[in-house]
């Protein structure tokens, strides 16, 4: 095959790879966009597009299921993202750099909970937070989520540390700056871009949680959208509510994607840096 036969074929290559994961998406903002009659007829383009599923949601009757529900993503979300950050950052920089016994073991930990079911999680945790009062709260939603977060946060910032120079740590110190001050004006700007990626994995995997937020909570107290969607109902028993489903979903998407095209960039630089050792 000549230069111009593989440029064919991988361009060809290329576009069936887009069109097969970009047809659902293509398919839900389709469905978000029809009458109900419309999703009734099974067509695949609306035959007249129409924003009820989005107002729907927004100022008709499913308005008080989803706005409390995008307001706790929101929330619990970015409190779950930040103390995962916080806490991996130290860790896997103790992990990178300071010899002390356990290290493999912590290491080995972070990922076991990382594979760990997270339904055989739950049965446990409802029992427990039910006795002590953070079922349906908050903090009953964040500290789960540090589970699935800090793992991959730990083992993606500890790959990354590894990679800046122990000298620049040294000479900080050698100017007069505590371990700590070096840590956080040397090594901490240095690994801005791998925080920065590993909070934004942090925060994709807290924002699509369905199996914690759907066992731990009863009421749009702390209810989050993935959650919330399960509880949508049409205007009768007989309609199904398709339509409002896939403009929730739009919803909660398109932030994802904003923040990916926008930062993507800082994300693959974040992931390709601390896999090369340099």
């Amino acid at each position: 095959m000549g230069t111009r036969g593989k440029t064919l074929f991988w361009v060809l290559l290329s576009l069936a790879i887009a069109v097969y994961a970009l047809f659902p998406v293509v398919w839900i903002v389709s469905l978000s966009l029809k009458s109900p009659a419309d999703i009734a007829n099974r067509q695949f383009w609306p035959t007249e597009i129409t924003w009820q599923n989005y107002d729907l949601i927004f100022n008709g009757r499913a308005r008080e299921l989803f706005v409390p529900a995008l307001v706790n993503s929101i929330g619990i979300c970015l409190i779950a993202t930040l103390i995962a950050v916080v806490l991996s950052t130290l860790t896997a920089y103790a992990v990178a750099r300071l010899e002390f016994p356990g290290k493999k073991f912590v290491l080995t930990m972070a990922l076991a909970v990382s594979i760990f079911p997270v339904i055989s999680l739950v049965t446990p945790l409802f029992r427990v937070w039910s006795a002590i009062g953070l079922f349906d709260t908050w903090l009953g939603l964040v500290i789960p989520y540090l589970s699935l977060t800090l793992p991959i946060s730990i083992w993606t910032l500890a790959a990354f540390f590894r990679q800046i120079p122990w000298e620049l740590e040294q000479a900080a110190q050698v100017d007069g700056a505590s371990p700590f001050q070096a840590f956080r004006k040397v090594i901490v700007p240095l690994a801005a871009p791998g925080v920065f990626t590993t909070a934004i994995i942090a925060f994709f995997i807290a924002w699509n949680d369905f199996v914690y937020g759907i066992s731990l909570t009863s009421t749009s107290a702390a209810r989050p959208v993935p959650a919330a969607l399960s509880f949508f109902t049409g205007a009768s028993q007989f309609e199904e509510p398709a339509g409002a489903i896939a403009a929730a979903a739009i919803v909660v998407t398109v932030p994802v994607v904003v923040l990916v095209l926008l930062f993507q960039r800082q994300i693959v630089a974040g992931l390709t840096q601390g896999a090369v050792k340099g």
